[in-house]
């Protein structure tokens, strides 16, 4: 397929899908559940999520393996199976996808700290070195390290990637405002300091996901866009912020509001705009058919 990064010069935006976590829970994924032992033993469920957000317009869908490194599965006694849900994963959405859709494969945080002590560089490399070839073996085009907070583990999987395959690089940290207003990751790190770290590690698309809704998007956007004028930016927002109801966090941004707040991210100078938390297909439809009414009409949003 076309690289993304060449895609981009002939789009001004790409719409990326939405949540797959809230798309399990639908389909009856437990607390405490293994959501990546769905390639093997659900892979009809996970190829149906997939499939809807294809449909739904998306231009990138994610995959099922955002926890699929070998430290996490640890906890569910499947750290010798990371390769085969990695592969397995990739090839469901790969699958889905088809010829006309890229397939940047969910690469998650371990839970370990270099900070803390309980991992070396070498466990974190080689952990997410497995992950990644693994996913290539499995047809996915690029890589979305996503939610991330510290910068030292996020660039050790960004050499991880760069050194051991052909996927395309795409790094997004977390943030929260402070109560001072500026936005930091769970580890200090700023929009800025991101930007600049991952420019170095050999990021090829850098942005921001979770944790906010699309609208608070627009300033770490803005941020981003300053610290690093040439990369591409993507966002995957929540659907707003959550409510606790009945016991679970409930989004209650629709897709109408989800994409008025998305154009004006756009303008803030993001390139690849898709959804985390509760989003769903028709979050990703409303998104879809924003960027493509701009895109025919030959202006930016």
């Amino acid at each position: 397929m076309q690289r993304i990064v060449e895609h981009l010069k002939q789009r001004n935006v790409l719409v990326s899908d939405g949540a797959w976590g809230t798309e399990l829970q639908k389909r009856g994924l437990k607390p405490g559940e293994c959501p990546e032992l769905w390639c093997l033993h659900r892979r009809t469920d996970v190829l149906e999520i997939a499939r809807a957000y294809v449909e739904a317009g998306a231009d990138l869908i994610k995959t099922n393996s955002f926890g699929a490194n070998r430290l996490k599965l640890a906890h569910f006694g499947l750290a010798d199976h990371a390769a085969d849900l990695n592969e397995s994963a990739a090839a469901i959405s790969r699958e889905a996808a088809g010829d006309r859709v890229h397939v940047i494969a969910s690469v998650g945080p371990t839970g370990r700290f270099l900070l803390m002590g309980d991992v070396t560089e070498e466990e974190l490399y080689e952990t997410f070195r497995e992950q990644m070839m693994a996913l290539e073996r499995g047809g996915a085009d690029g890589c979305c390290i996503e939610t991330f907070s510290a910068l030292d583990e996020a660039s050790i999987a960004v050499r991880a990637a760069k050194e051991n395959t052909r996927l395309e690089i795409i790094a997004t940290f977390t943030f929260d405002a402070s109560a001072q207003g500026a936005y930091r990751t769970m580890m200090g790190v700023s929009p800025t300091e991101m930007a600049k770290g991952l420019v170095e590690a050999g990021a090829n698309i850098i942005g921001a996901n979770c944790g906010n809704g699309m609208e608070q998007m627009i300033p770490i956007v803005a941020e981003i866009r300053a610290a690093a004028p040439a990369m591409p930016i993507i966002v995957h927002a929540n659907a707003g912020k959550p409510v606790h109801k009945d016991g679970r966090d409930v989004y209650l941004e629709t897709p109408d509001v989800m994409a008025r707040h998305a154009a004006e991210v756009a303008k803030a100078g993001a390139r690849i705009i898709g959804g985390c938390c509760g989003t769903t297909p028709d979050h990703i439809r409303a998104l879809a058919k924003l960027f493509r009414q701009t895109q025919t009409a030959g202006g930016k949003p």
